[in-house]
């Protein structure tokens, strides 16, 4: 996929209030402080996904159209410790919701920092994922910060951890790594689930 155009379309806090058109969804999902306004900035050639160092800075479900056929739909970071245990409840129902019923949406792209250890809200995302049966591609972020050995080490761990099919990709926001491949692999099941009108 070669991105030559993007538009942040819409940025809500109930996904029923985002975007109307018929267009397929990739949502993006993860631990707060993973990197995914990173990530997203990477892959869109672009800085209109604000990055803090503050975990949690994204609260609201954001949308950006890109080349005009596509939604890439970053959803809230899940388990900012900042915030209160209500608002936390609150996002993880706002974003469980909108896997189970958000009907346009093709893949989730799922996001883990390889340093840290399997956290139990990861296997809650690949269990959303499943129970919604959504597919979904799991991500290494932050590749740059690991020798080649241990990253590989850290994917075999996390496959294990979630139970997955194949061994996750690896990518860095920093210095592009894994991004085309990441990219060709969005493409390549948007391309494989084409009919957004229908049910995954």
């Amino acid at each position: 996929m070669r991105v030559d155009s993007v538009t942040l379309r819409a940025t809500v806090a109930d996904f029923r209030k985002g975007p109307g058109e018929a267009l397929p969804q990739v949502a993006f999902a993860g631990r707060s402080n993973v990197g995914k306004s990173s990530l997203l900035n990477a892959l869109l050639g672009t800085n209109l996904a604000g990055v803090s160092k503050q975990p949690g800075k994204t609260r609201t479900i954001n949308y950006y159209l890109v080349n005009g056929r596509y939604f890439f739909v970053d959803l809230p970071g899940y388990g900012f410790a900042r915030t209160s245990m209500t608002q936390r409840r609150q996002w993880g129902a706002q974003v469980s919701a909108y896997l189970q019923e958000e009907r346009r949406l093709r893949l989730v792209v799922g996001l883990v920092d390889p340093r840290i250890p399997t956290s139990p809200l990861d296997a809650d995302l690949v269990g959303f994922v499943r129970q919604a049966a959504k597919p979904l591609l799991m991500v290494l972020t932050k590749a740059d910060k690991m020798a080649r050995g241990a990253l590989a080490e850290a994917g075999r761990r996390i496959q294990r951890d979630l139970e997955l099919e194949s061994a996750p990709l690896a990518v860095s926001a920093t210095t592009a790594s894994g991004c085309r491949p990441l990219l060709t692999a969005i493409l390549t099941t948007l391309e494989n689930t084409n009919d957004p009108g229908q049910g995954a």
